[in-house]
């Protein structure tokens, strides 16, 4: 397993182009069984690398005994690589990880450096077999929360849409029309197949876009009437985490990547976490590299066989 992520950091590296973000590296940790992050932190890893200059190691859940992803089994090798890593991007869901691998997100966490969290990054963690970091589970009580609330801003709570029949259209909160990781996105042009996320954010936390309701699957659909467009929930926001820079977005299956407005947000995203805002273009080259036909969100959904 060690001389597979040497090779993936090896190739990472190959791969990686110039541009503002060399320099800096970024670990991308995919985790969920349902909005397959096996399919999306790899396309992102590269537009974040060929056309940015990031340099980017993608680590999977991996089943140890034919070396394959499985987003299944809670076993994360190499993130020994977030010693490091200049951001942590999160795309986790009820992982309940090992003390040994845990304590590297823990220890990454803790030393205050930036992150971003993705979908189900919110209840990345459903902790029984460890010992030493039960507060980072999803619905601690030691600590309110856990991970989700205390360090991107929410937990589960529960679906707002209708999962599955109502899509996610995202308008630009009021106010925060000119922030950087909005830079070169237009209101409503972010949208996705995925259902908006119930979420109560604490008084630390601004929203960047709210999640507009839409009664269909379609981009084109119109929002539904009644409360749950009557307030909007956030769908993407930012705050701090000790002194480290935090954005998250309940957004981004991997279908949801497919549109060119929610990836322009998770690479601006990644320049502002790591101090880049300056840098951001004023609309950032988001091309899919290599061909991208993501799976239909759906748990066990996964591509049986893949490997890193």
């Amino acid at each position: 397993m060690r001389s597979v992520l040497i090779l993936i950091l090896a190739l990472a590296a190959a791969l990686q182009a110039a541009g503002p973000g060399q320099g800096k590296h970024i670990v991308l940790i995919a985790g969920d069984q349902e909005y397959r992050s096996e399919e999306a932190l790899p396309q992102l890893a590269r537009i974040l690398s060929t056309r940015h200059g990031f340099k980017c190691t993608v680590l999977y859940c991996i089943n140890p005994k034919d070396g394959a992803i499985d987003p299944d089994i809670p076993n994360i090798p190499g993130l020994e690589a977030l010693a490091s890593a200049d951001l942590m991007i999160v795309f986790m869901r009820w992982l309940d990880l090992p003390d040994e691998q845990l304590k590297h997100i823990v220890n990454y966490v803790e030393s205050g450096r930036p992150i971003v969290g993705m979908r189900t990054a919110t209840h990345a963690f459903k902790l029984s077999a460890s010992k030493l970091f039960q507060r980072y589970t999803w619905d601690s009580k030691e600590w309110d929360g856990g991970f989700g609330r205390q360090v991107l801003g929410e937990t589960w709570v529960a679906h707002h849409g209708r999962h599955g029949t109502q899509s996610t259209r995202a308008i630009i909160a009021p106010g925060q029309e000119k922030h950087p990781i909005l830079r070169g996105i237009a209101d409503g042009e972010i949208w996705g197949p995925t259902d908006v996320y119930k979420v109560r954010l604490p008084p630390d936390t601004q929203p960047l876009l709210l999640g507009q309701v839409i009664e269909g699957m379609e981009p084109g659909d119109k929002p539904a009437i009644g409360a749950q467009n009557d307030p909007m929930m956030p769908v993407a926001w930012v705050r701090s985490y000790k002194t480290a820079r935090v954005f998250n977005t309940t957004m981004g299956s991997s279908q949801d990547l497919l549109n060119e407005g929610l990836r322009r947000l998770l690479v601006n995203a990644c320049y502002w976490a790591v101090g880049l805002e300056n840098r951001i273009p004023a609309k950032a080259d988001v091309g899919l590299v290599g061909e991208y036909r993501p799976t239909p969100f759906a748990m066990d959904g996964f591509k049986k066989g893949m490997r890193p």
